[in-house]
């Protein structure tokens, strides 16, 4: 598949690069390299295609929704571990109306959001460019493309596509705020900005952003009063709904992820963070120095008797650079996330490219309205092969850096080995039984009838709000779900150990004890901890699965 990826950049930087003054004027042409394009993002997407953590735990409130359970990871115990409400919703419904798989349905709306994201990316410039484009020019549709090629070469996105994580919906959705505004439609742009805000919680800071931006453009008299209030009033009227909904079913407006996430220190929260956009910037070189290029050149290319139509798409190039710069001052803030490849900065790059294509076609207009011939042989001639060199860039990246593909795989194994383990668990322990977990989508999937409690608190308001801050651990699994205390506990979360391990926390020796198992026909071990009282025959039941051979600690 590595190999595929990078024979479709070539095929396709030669095609643009080749063709790129056919692109402006043959609509034709154009839809076969946008179609080259998806293309190219498809493979691209499908050199990952692995389904993250955090999309299981998504899984089981959706298959929960469809059962008739209602939004909860555990039957009975009404919490709200998700931030992602409308892509729940989404993916929940093929399987309430069709009975479809749940994990087939998230893949492929995740696959086709991503490919969206390479399609707005496209229309987004070319609205942003003809706004700045007076009547009777010849418009420059090639640079949508430009901005399409990035988009489909940027590794985040690729690697969340086909992950059944609300990532790609995001993106989606960030990208269509920014059409919406461009077309001058605030209600819908609320709306768009309302769904953001429901499918992750770094929505808010764009909310904020766009809010902020459409009242500067008021205040000096770009656009209305009512573009800020009809803005408002399209997110509200999704928004307050939601919040009451969430009120009275969960009992908290926050989600126990996003307390769990924020219930920590604030400098350890930066210590975090600081790395996270430094490995992020790292690998992402070439989108930023684009970026950088590109915003340098509108500031420094000012003009008093600007086209109005310019003026108006600059400020919008801006809100595009300044969302980008938000959503990473987000990721600081909040300490990064565990996942690969900058799941939180996923929509940087899009960003970057739509917006730095969109100020080429900006520039190649002058000071009076008019196109400028030696601004546009300039863009010419950089402008395709920039975008299709960068792009061929973030594939190298997307294959060579190791929080990359090494790491998406290692995900991948280690997400099969603890689903197969939660499946051993799920068909040995007795029905109903609660096991603590540290990636408790993993086991759920083959866990059957398991309740399961999250060490981390994604999924438990008592351990989110209570007790992972407080004293507690990453560790800490002797906590109570449905007034019952765990009868095993499985604290690792990377699936199969290369031997046995037979140490326990202090806090727990005398609750728990330490039972190792060897995979049969493997190397590999897997030590769960049963309830003291229960641990012996908790063992004799696990051992009968031929698969698992019991192995005591040595004394």
């Amino acid at each position: 598949m590595v190999y595929a990826v990078v024979v479709a950049w070539l095929v396709l930087a030669a095609i643009v690069v080749l063709t790129w003054d056919r692109l402006d004027t043959d609509r034709g042409w154009r839809g076969f390299v946008l179609a080259l394009t998806l293309g190219l993002s498809l493979l691209h997407q499908l050199l990952f295609a692995t389904v993250t953590e955090d999309a299981l735990i998504t899984f089981r409130y959706a298959q929960n929704i469809a059962d008739g359970n209602g939004p909860v990871f555990n039957p009975g115990e009404r919490v709200e571990g998700y931030t992602n409400f409308l892509w729940l919703v989404l993916i929940a419904l093929p399987r309430a109306a069709f009975g479809a798989d749940v994990e087939t349905a998230a893949v492929v709306f995740g696959v086709l959001s991503a490919l969206g994201c390479v399609l707005v990316s496209c229309f987004l410039v070319n609205r942003i460019v003809a706004a700045a484009t007076p009547p009777g020019t010849e418009p420059r549709p090639a640079l949508g493309v430009a901005a399409a090629v990035l988009t489909a070469s940027a590794g985040g996105l690729a690697v969340y596509g086909p992950s059944g994580s609300e990532v790609p919906l995001f993106v989606l959705l960030v990208l269509s705020l920014g059409y919406a505004l461009a077309a001058r439609r605030p209600v819908v742009a609320g709306v768009l900005v309302a769904f953001a805000v429901m499918t992750s919680p770094e929505g808010l800071v764009v909310a904020v952003l766009a809010g902020l931006w459409l009242v500067g453009a008021a205040l000096k008299e770009k656009h209305s009063w009512w573009a800020p209030v009809g803005y408002a009033l399209g997110a509200l009227v999704f928004l307050i709904p939601r919040l009451a909904w969430r009120a009275t079913f969960y009992q908290h407006f926050l989600p126990a992820p996003l307390a769990a996430k924020l219930g920590g220190p604030l400098g350890a929260q930066l210590d975090a963070g600081w790395p996270y956009v430094s490995g992020f910037a790292l690998a992402h070189q070439g989108f930023l120095l684009l970026g950088l290029v590109a915003a340098v050149a509108l500031l420094l290319r000012r003009t008093e008797s600007a086209f109005r139509g310019e003026v108006e798409a600059r400020a919008l190039i801006w809100l595009l650079f300044v969302t980008a710069a938000g959503l990473a001052v987000a990721a600081v803030l909040v300490g990064g996330d565990p996942g690969p490849s900058w799941r939180l900065l996923a929509p940087v790059p899009p960003l970057l490219a739509v917006a730095s294509a969109s100020v080429f076609g900006v520039l190649t207009v002058d000071a009076e309205g008019k196109p400028s011939p030696r601004r546009r042989s300039s863009a010419t001639r950089l402008v395709p092969v920039t975008a299709c060199g960068l792009a061929g860039i973030a594939v190298l990246v997307s294959v060579f850096s190791p929080e990359m593909l090494d790491r998406v795989r290692d995900w991948r194994a280690h997400g099969t080995e603890l689903a197969e383990i939660g499946g051993w668990l799920g068909e040995y322990l007795p029905p109903g039984s609660v096991v603590s977990a540290a990636a408790p989508g993993s086991l759920a999937t083959h866990g059957g009838q398991l309740l399961i409690i999250d060490v981390l608190g994604r999924t438990d308001d008592h351990i989110a709000r209570e007790g992972r801050h407080e004293g507690g651990t990453s560790t800490d699994y002797d906590y109570v779900v449905n007034g019952r205390r765990p009868t095993v506990a499985v604290p690792a979360d990377g699936g199969y150990a290369d031997r046995q391990h037979c140490a326990i926390d202090p806090v727990y020796a005398g609750k728990y004890e330490v039972a190792t198992f060897r995979r049969v026909g493997t190397p590999y071990w897997v030590s769960v901890y049963p309830r003291a009282e229960q641990a012996k025959t908790l063992v004799a039941d696990l051992a009968k699965d031929p698969d698992f051979s019991y192995v005591p600690c040595p004394s």
